[in-house]
């Protein structure tokens, strides 16, 4: 009676045995094409055995041109301290919440990394297995609120005390300008030229008044449906005689014919001319600042990508460039970008940035409806 039931139990064991099996293989193929994670999978020859399709996306890979290859090989054009995965994983080096950031062409990405080992029943290492998730989103939300907090406080200080300023420094100006023509025509040059730098520098005193002035919230500010290839057409004049004067060839780039947005078309102007000029300034004679429209139908986002040939923005000070008065110009207040990353964040938007050591994109993303 036995012996006739022992080959059915071990027959249906085995079926479910196989289900089993077949049932986590089909998991495990559907988490790495659908799972929103960046999943690696390395072998003991530190081999890549597969990756998720998030993952290629993020790292500029193609499956097919990876798989089975050497890890070392797949970052082979990278120097070793960036390599995402280092031989040390299969020593047993588990990695909890690891921050760091990757570029990839244009993008920019914020991740979360955890890794560790893969051990057979005997507890032998058999390989091991990365995993990441993208945090960029959140990151940059969690820097806009923070700077947001900043220039609310800066632009409340500003509102109270830029008109005072400005006021005596008006009168001030006043009079230097008598004391100049004073001095022209009594043939006193060098008092003259004394009381043009002092001139000089109350202007400068004004252009840094006008930019804490926009830190605080525009009085006058109209929200219209606008055409945005219309206002880089109107725009393109200064940034063409601003290419001029530096050396600099400039080209506009249009995919296809762009949604309306909602937003200020004069405060548009001021965003995308700031940050044509940083770039312009930022290459020597040579250069090429190209302008390319785009649509994100997934995201529902217009976008601008304003792309310089310079020395590119080192990583370290990549996350500082939005800060009020952080500057890299010896002549900079700091406050250019801060105001053009307020406007666009004020319109649902959002500006990145990217650089990889040469060349640096800004792209500025506004929704549409």
């Amino acid at each position: 009676m036995i012996q006739k039931k022992l080959p059915k139990a071990l027959f249906e064991e085995g079926q479910t045995l196989r289900g089993k099996l077949t049932l986590l293989q089909r998991f495990a193929g559907t988490f790495l094409q659908d799972v929103n994670l960046g999943v690696i999978l390395i072998n003991t020859k530190f081999e890549l055995i597969d990756i998720s399709d998030m993952a290629c996306r993020v790292l500029g890979l193609r499956r097919e041109d990876i798989v089975n290859r050497s890890m070392e090989d797949v970052f082979a054009d990278l120097p070793l301290e960036h390599h995402l995965v280092r031989r040390n994983i299969l020593d047993g080096v588990i990695v909890r919440n690891q921050a760091l950031s990757w570029t990839n062409n244009k993008e920019r990405y914020e991740l979360l990394l955890d890794s560790n080992v893969l051990r057979d029943e005997e507890g032998r290492i058999v390989g091991a297995y990365i995993i990441f998730k993208d945090v960029t989103n959140l990151r940059s939300l969690e820097e806009q609120v923070q700077r947001s907090d900043r220039l609310a406080m800066i632009g409340q200080i500003a509102a109270g005390t830029a008109h005072e300023i400005r006021n005596p420094l008006t009168s001030i100006k006043g009079f230097m300008q008598v004391l100049l023509k004073t001095f022209q025509q009594q043939g006193m040059d060098r008092e003259g030229s004394y009381t043009k730098v002092m001139l000089e520098e109350i202007d400068r005193i004004n252009e840094l008044l006008n930019e804490f002035l926009l830190l605080s919230k525009p009085k006058n500010v109209t929200y219209r449906q606008v055409d945005l290839s219309q206002v880089l057409k109107d725009i393109w004049p200064i940034i063409h005689n601003e290419a001029i004067l530096h050396g600099v060839t400039v080209q506009h780039e249009v995919k296809e014919k762009l949604p309306l947005v909602v937003a200020d078309r004069e405060m548009l102007k001021q965003v995308f001319i700031n940050i044509c000029k940083n770039g312009i300034e930022a290459m020597g004679p040579g250069g090429r600042l190209t302008l390319l429209e785009g649509v994100n139908y997934e995201e529902k986002e217009v976008f601008i990508d304003i792309c310089d040939t310079g020395p590119g923005i080192p990583m370290f000070i990549i996350d500082k460039i939005f800060d009020p008065f952080f500057t890299t110009k010896p002549e900079g207040t700091g406050l250019g970008l801060s105001v053009c990353q307020r406007i666009i964040h004020d319109i649902g938007g959002h500006i990145r940035v990217s650089s990889k050591g040469f060349g640096t994109t800004f792209t500025v993303c506004i929704p549409f409806q």
